[in-house]
């Protein structure tokens, strides 16, 4: 190897081997800066070292014992502890079988059939010693047992309610047919029981599996937040419901494809929450697949097979079909034929072979001027029908809620017109020629809009004043009966007798107790009257009708119902919002005017009755004496009275008005208290008061006079409406006390 040899190269060669030689003589290991920190803290004498930390020992390869005997226990000793969940009392089945191991014996129910309390849907039949070695051990039918979390909180009407829905949709009641019709009366929880039945199916079979992959609720837009709310309620996030109440075109459908597209046991969203308007326009959608269960709330609404959400409903694949109504027959029985059809399709026949069988001749016989033979006739195919139907129908009425809730007096108060409404009626039915055509069998467009102008007029005068200024048919010349200076920029409850009374009733509610007030119109232009009046009395409202949107009904509810809030009236659209809601924040319902289907006007009574109540609750349903509000009631009882025969099976329900007498709508009686009352043929009055027991001993049997009666002063029972007699306000009523029902004197 060549080297330079420059003199400051070999200098440094040089001075390079002196210290290469010193290095051997002297030469240490390398010590680490921890070993130089460490020697310098000896030589010092000060140690920095943690007392806490102790120095590591040292390990050797050498096992514990050398003994094989010893060795083999200690390993025994190891694998005879497996597995434990670290939670205290734990038993679940972790721990007895191992991942991706089939379980071995006997399969079982999901929940513990022989636990107190347990609702069973199903058990398995008996089976012998010798069966018992012969059965294919995956093919033994296990307990269907209702899940404790809510078989703990069901009534027993409801407990039976579940039992026959689950019988229904799996085909145990009727061969072949998998559909039911809920038809409990409002607040007995159809919502309840149709939870914990779709929970269930969800769930379990006796082939211990789940029955259904996914389940379909249908129901008016303002109560999917409701069914919502409920799942989440009862459930407590166990399942994940998938709710639309709105939203563009192409976001329902992608969320509805992605909701049919779920496969398997386990599906993520297995509850899908619609309105009937949405379910309508995404149909096509929905009918790609199957469904395992449709649930139909507020039912009443395909009571009319042509409509397009009808056929819509029905083209889905599904063959098990719930229906929730309260009401199910509301006007004639044609449409109750359509309910029975859509969830069994065939047992009743086909519309034809129905009317002909059985619409006719019920209605013949119901009639007040059948004969003896007719009523036979129609008696023995009500009882036909009712044997069918009976098998996929379950009816409980609000009778059961008794028991549980506070009691319920509903009054009918009959409130005289005041001179001007009476002036102004009698004009109108002499100017008016749709009368005349009335009277002759033909129903027009004029005829339907007279109804209307009659019946706000009985409302109030000011609904009727711009058809009094534009002369229109019927009130020409009218507009000089209003007094001068008149103006409908401001309500004057004086101008009307049923305002006058509503005015009485909520001044002597406000000025004597903390009760709040649920106002129920089928106008909005008196839901207007009633906020002048709120305003003027300075009264706080809330009102929902059919301009607020589906989040913002939820929310104002809720508010309402909180015992802390200061609103003292809700006012109501029974066209938009009658239905299922819960406004328990109020004890007192005023039904201002009466429709023509008894349904609606029972929906929107049972929004202050239900379950959460804790006052003595007040219907009050004003009618104008003699008016055609009064004609209408009186329609409403003959359909009531069809009801009853046939979802209530009553069999002794008084035929109160022939069909003639029906037709009989333009007409005023100023000499009368109250018509309706004439033509009950009340006995349990004399000489217009009240008399209890009826004269004749006998209970009485008519349909209003079975749980209403009338009074005088001496038979008021509330302290309001005594308060309103006492202000010189003239009305007679009628009511229906569930105090009788509980033995309260």
């Amino acid at each position: 190897q060549r080297r330079s040899l420059a003199p400051s190269q070999l200098a440094k060669r040089k001075a390079g081997d002196e210290d290469e030689e010193e290095e051997e003589e002297d030469w240490q290991p390398p010590t680490s800066r921890k070993r130089q920190k460490a020697a310098s803290e000896a030589e010092s004498g000060e140690c920095y070292r943690s007392p806490f930390r102790k120095p590591l020992a040292q390990l050797t390869n050498r096992p514990h014992c050398l003994d094989s005997s010893q060795h083999e226990a200690f390993i025994r000793s190891i694998l005879s502890k497996p597995f434990k969940v670290p939670i205290p009392n734990y038993k679940g089945p972790l721990g007895l079988r191992s991942l991706g191991v089939k379980r071995a014996g006997l399969r079982g129910p999901l929940h513990d059939p022989f636990e107190e309390g347990a609702l069973v849907l199903y058990e398995p039949p008996m089976l012998s010693a010798h069966d018992q070695l012969k059965i294919d051990k995956d093919k033994v039918p296990v307990h269907v047992v209702v899940d404790p979390v809510l078989s703990r909180v069901l009534r027993p009407h409801q407990r039976e309610g579940v039992k026959f829905l689950w019988d229904c949709v799996t085909s145990r009641r009727i061969p072949g047919s998998h559909g039911c019709i809920m038809a409990d009366e409002m607040g007995l929880g159809k919502t309840l029981q149709c939870i914990t039945l779709m929970w269930t199916l969800l769930r379990q079979s006796p082939d211990c599996k789940p029955e259904i992959e996914k389940a379909v609720v249908v129901s008016p837009s303002s109560l999917v937040r409701n069914w919502y709310n409920e799942v989440e309620k009862w459930l407590g996030g166990r399942i994940q419901p998938l709710a639309i109440d709105g939203g563009s075109k192409e976001e329902i459908d992608r969320k509805l494809v992605g909701f049919m597209n779920q496969r398997g046991l386990r599906v993520p969203s297995p509850i899908l929450i619609i309105s009937y308007e949405t379910f309508r326009l995404h149909a096509e959608v929905l009918q790609k697949g199957s469904v395992g269960l449709v649930i139909c709330d507020e039912g009443h609404r395909l009571k009319n097979s042509e409509n397009q959400t009808y056929q819509a409903l029905n083209s889905l694949n599904t063959p098990r079909r719930v229906l929730i109504s309260g009401t199910p027959i509301q006007n004639d029985l044609l449409e109750y034929f359509s309910l029975v059809h859509f969830v069994n399709s065939g047992i009743l026949g086909t519309a034809q072979e129905f009317k002909r069988h059985f619409e006719l001749p019920i209605l013949k016989g119901r009639d007040a001027d059948a004969s003896e033979a007719e009523r036979q006739k129609g008696e023995e195919r009500l009882k036909e029908l009712i044997s069918i139907v009976n098998r996929c129908l379950i009816r409980r009425t609000s009778d059961i809620l008794s028991k549980y809730l506070p009691v319920k007096i509903e009054q009918v108060v009959c409130c005289r017109l005041t001179p001007l409404q009476t002036e102004l009626y009698k004009n109108f039915l002499k100017q008016a020629k749709p009368v005349e055509e009335l009277k002759e069998g033909k129903i027009s467009v004029s005829s339907l809009s007279s109804i209307t102008s009659l019946k706000k007029l009985c409302n109030h005068p000011a609904l009727i004043y711009d058809k009094c200024v534009e002369e229109e048919e019927g009130f020409m010349g009218a507009l000089g009966l209003f007094p001068s200076g008149y103006s409908t920029k401001s309500v004057e409850p004086q101008l009307s007798g049923k305002m006058l009374v509503l005015d009485y009733i909520l001044a002597v509610t406000k000025s004597t107790s903390n009760d709040k007030v649920v106002l129920v119109s089928n106008y909005t232009q008196t839901l207007d009257l009633f906020e002048k009046l709120c305003r003027s009395r300075r009264y706080l409202y809330v009102r929902l009708d059919g301009t607020m949107s589906i989040k913002k009904r939820a929310k104002i509810v809720e508010r309402f119902n909180s015992p802390s809030s200061p609103e003292f009236i809700f006012m109501l659209s029974s066209k938009a919002g009658g239905c299922g809601l819960n406004l328990i924040g109020a004890n007192r319902l005023v039904m201002f005017d009466p429709d023509w289907n008894p349904a609606n006007d029972e929906q929107a009574m049972a929004r202050v009755w239900r379950d959460g109540q804790k006052k003595m609750c007040y219907i009050y349903r004003l009618l104008s004496t003699g008016t055609i509000e009064e004609k209408i009631f009186q329609r409403q009882t003959h359909k009531k009275a069809l009801s009853s025969c046939v979802v209530d099976e009553e069999q002794d329900v008084e035929r109160h008005f022939s069909l003639g007498e029906l037709k009989e709508l333009f007409t005023l009686n100023e000499t009368t208290t109250s018509d309706t009352h004439d033509k009950i043929k009340c006995r349990r009055c004399v000489n217009g008061h009240q008399v209890r027991p009826p004269p004749d001993g006998s209970d009485c049997t008519s349909d209003l006079s079975q749980w209403q009666h009338c009074a005088d002063k001496r038979g008021l029972q509330d302290s309001v409406l005594k308060a309103a007699w006492d202000a010189a306000v003239t009305f007679t009523f009628h009511h229906h006390s569930h105090e009788e029902q509980r033995g309260i004197p």
